[in-house]
């Protein structure tokens, strides 16, 4: 997937973090926070004001952690004060780019063709992974954060004030839940597929493949009882699990190895996933044919021929786009 080091892009194989065989995810590098009023984020962190139009998301449709952020935007109705750009589905040499041909954007802000061509513009001298999302101030031309857990927080509540719809997907009497699954379901599903599909030993395998079977069995059992992981109502923590889940069968089944189960096999899960995916403000961000295009075509290490598998016939599939 390549990464910068002192500011220079250096290519690289999407299994470069697996060096002992199992794969680490590294920290994101920007963390600052908009907040309403421009004061500190909930950990102290930089705070800037939430404004109609400074502030623009880069995304990848195939990404499940930047689809957070275009699901909450959506709800939001963030559209009309924070512009979006969609990377291309292939990422190859040069990381993610601005090309157009398979349905990117392109940069309008700045032209560039390379994602991290924002990133060195953003720091010199930069050292990290470029990753989408990226919700850049156009004001001070930098990045304000790269995680899209807290970007997701900052979309929900920042700019409420400003004419954003109500809903507020991390209610307080719910934190402690919301946080508690989300950590969970970070570790063994999120990123446990990830996990599994850039493991490159048999045991690194086997100790990430496992716990996600695991995880996604209980998970069947808690919403063979209830709707939403956590209250009445869609959270936070419902949205941090659909990305994956709607990627499961298309992808992570074949291309990862996660294949154990798929999640048409889980009656409770595949019936929440269906649940989701009806509500039109999300189907709208679920773009199929970047998904697909992105993992197959992009991984080359795991996939050398980058041919995209045109299946599997999914009960879903006509919900979405692609």
């Amino acid at each position: 997937m390549g990464r910068m080091i002192d500011g220079r892009w250096h290519a690289g194989k999407v299994t470069e973090d697996s060096a002992d065989g199992a794969f680490k995810r590294q920290d994101a590098g920007f963390r600052d926070w908009v907040t309403a009023d421009g004061g500190p984020g909930p950990d102290g962190q930089q705070g800037w004001p939430a404004a109609k139009g400074r502030y623009h998301l880069y995304v990848s449709y195939a990404c499940p952690w930047a689809h957070r952020t275009l699901i909450v935007r959506a709800f939001k109705g963030l559209e009309d004060m924070i512009g979006v750009s969609v990377v291309d589905p292939v990422m190859l040499e040069q990381g993610w780019t601005f090309e157009t041909e398979r349905g990117g954007t392109g940069d309008p802000l700045h032209g560039a063709d390379f994602l991290w061509q924002l990133y060195a513009r953003a720091r010199d001298g930069y050292t990290g992974k470029v990753t989408v999302p990226v919700l850049w101030d156009r004001e001070r031309e930098t990045i304000v954060s790269n995680e899209s857990a807290e970007i997701i927080r900052m979309l929900t509540q920042a700019w409420d004030g400003l004419g954003a719809k109500p809903g507020d997907f991390y209610p307080a009497e719910h934190r402690a839940a919301i946080d508690a699954i989300n950590a969970d379901v970070y570790d063994r599903v999120n990123n446990g597929v990830y996990k599994a599909g850039f493991a490159t030993t048999q045991s690194a395998y086997e100790e990430t493949v496992l716990p996600l079977f695991e995880t996604l069995d209980r998970l069947e059992a808690l919403l063979a009882k209830q709707d939403w992981l956590v209250g009445a109502r869609m959270t936070e923590a419902d949205i941090r699990l659909f990305t994956t889940l709607v990627r499961f069968d298309p992808v992570y089944v074949g291309h990862f190895k996660c294949n154990i189960r798929r999640i048409v096999d889980y009656p409770a899960l595949e019936a929440y996933l269906e649940r989701i995916l009806s509500d039109p403000v999300i189907a709208e961000t679920v773009h199929l044919d970047h998904i697909q295009t992105h993992y197959y075509a992009s991984h080359r290490d795991l996939n050398p021929c980058g041919i995209v598998p045109v299946g599997p016939d999914l009960p879903w599939r006509g919900l979405v786009k692609g």
